[in-house]
């Protein structure tokens, strides 16, 4: 297989936990005979101090002309410290969800035996729990017209649905569920928002075609709390921006990590692999982020492409890393190891230099060798 996959590496963390997926992807590529070509593209903090633009034109030509995106981070403190900047690195995400119609967002969240301890939660609560988040991704609010007045003294944000941009998500997340168990739980604020009330027409007319789908709904500050008391509950949960933006952020400390997690967006064209954590500033430089989030992201790509085989094995990696302790600072602040050597030995897993007996004695910080 042959693919151009176009490569936005962002701020902070971004780079370097995007060069740790590229790593793995070369490891694929070789190992199953496949091609991968990269374009790397700006967009964010780094794009407008070089060009002033938080989205080039370049980038979204590049991105249109691409079977996948491979992105890493966005934000920068220097404009999430200023309330007055004009320009900022986020507007560049939201206008290629735009450009490229990425409409819908999917989170999966899943939790690992051997890190149940870091989690907020019991480990009873911890159990069989497996869900994916479907957020619509480029409507309601964060789209919507704003204003404000010349005093300062009032503002508003126009949240708007139309009965197609519901639609089309909601397909997606039914025919995830019928390929999963089967439940489809829709979270809205229906009881007090007009375009929840919408969502929630859209779906039970929807419901009768995906019959052995079975449906139900939560309001979303019910739904904030299930994910915390009883989140292995949950299926797939599908939601429009706002709230998915909240609950999925909420969701995803129950893994243990932020770094962990990855996602996807989808829609009419290209789709976008990222992990859903930010740029992590404090960090960058420094070898210690967790790639995982950005190495699962990866694994979504290669399913995206048709290659689960080769996405079932990068997860069987990452599984084997941290089922081996082998895992970065935020995970274990004392025995870690380092953003770049996790990539290294994801790699060897894909590539089969991984031996059966493991000295972990061996094992070095910044290395991979472990025989």
């Amino acid at each position: 297989m042959n693919k151009k996959i176009a490569v936005i590496l962002g701020d902070g963390i971004g780079p370097e936990v995007t060069q740790q997926s590229i790593k793995v992807l070369d490891a694929v590529a070789k190992q199953y005979g496949h091609e991968f070509h990269y374009t790397e593209c700006l967009m964010g903090a780094d794009a407008i101090d070089k060009t002033g633009n938080p989205l080039p034109d370049e980038t979204i030509e590049v991105c249109l002309n691409s079977d996948a995106i491979l992105f890493g981070a966005i934000g920068h403190p220097k404009y999430d410290n200023d309330p007055n900047a004009k320009v900022r690195p986020e507007q560049g995400l939201l206008k290629l969800r735009k450009s490229l119609q990425l409409f819908a967002n999917i989170r999966p969240v899943i939790t690992y035996p051997s890190l149940q301890h870091l989690s907020p939660l019991k480990a009873k609560q911890l159990e069989e729990v497996d869900f994916i988040i479907f957020r619509e991704l480029t409507g309601g609010i964060y789209f919507g017209k704003k204003e404000t007045n010349e005093e300062k003294t009032y503002a508003f944000d126009e949240c708007s649905y139309s009965r197609e941009e519901i639609e089309r998500v909601s397909h997606l997340a039914f025919q995830y569920a019928q390929k999963r168990r089967k439940k489809l739980t829709l979270v809205d604020k229906a009881n007090v928002l007009e375009t929840s009330r919408l969502w929630r027409k859209v779906v039970q007319e929807l419901a009768p075609q995906y019959s052995d789908v079975t449906v139900d709904f939560l309001f979303v500050d019910n739904a904030a709390m299930q994910i915390i008391v009883n989140p292995k509950q949950f299926d797939v949960v599908l939601t429009e921006n706002m709230f998915g933006d909240i609950i999925s952020d909420e969701a995803s400390v129950i893994s243990g990590s932020l770094g962990l997690l990855p996602s996807a967006s989808v829609g009419n064209g290209s789709a976008l692999f990222e992990p859903i954590h930010g740029s992590y500033p404090q960090a960058a430089g420094k070898d210690i982020a967790n790639p995982l989030g950005s190495i699962l992201s990866a694994a979504m790509l290669l399913d995206h492409f048709g290659l689960n085989k080769e996405a079932q094995v990068v997860r069987e990696g990452v599984e084997w890393t941290i089922n081996n302790k082998f895992v970065t600072k935020d995970i274990d602040p004392v025995n870690f190891y380092f953003t770049s050597t996790i990539g290294d030995l994801i790699a060897d897993f894909v590539s089969n230099k991984i031996p059966g007996d493991i000295n972990q004695a061996n094992i070095e910080l910044r290395k991979s060798t472990i025989i």
